[in-house]
């Protein structure tokens, strides 16, 4: 598919990309070039749209001072000290 770019530097996406997207009129979309050169286009999609998406494991909310300790405790059970002679 291909698109041409009017004087006002704007192009029209094809059909088939904004329902693929799932584009509305009004809706913005985000453009990453890659390293080589590539560009990805994809919906900029709002806080509130992904609201919900990921569940939350744990029924009530965690303390600050939990985290910290979760973290500490990971972080030893994972890189326990090698004791150095």
């Amino acid at each position: 598919m291909e698109s041409a770019i009017t004087v006002k530097g704007q192009a029209t996406i094809p059909k088939s990309i904004r329902e693929h997207l799932g584009l509305q009129p009004g809706d913005r979309i985000k453009f990453f070039v890659h390293p080589d050169g590539s560009v990805v286009l994809l919906p900029k999609i709002s806080a509130s749209a992904v609201r919900g998406i990921v569940k939350s494991r744990s029924p009530r909310p965690v303390t600050t001072e939990q985290m910290t300790i979760a973290a500490g405790e990971g972080a030893v059970s994972r890189n326990p000290r090698r004791r150095h002679r």
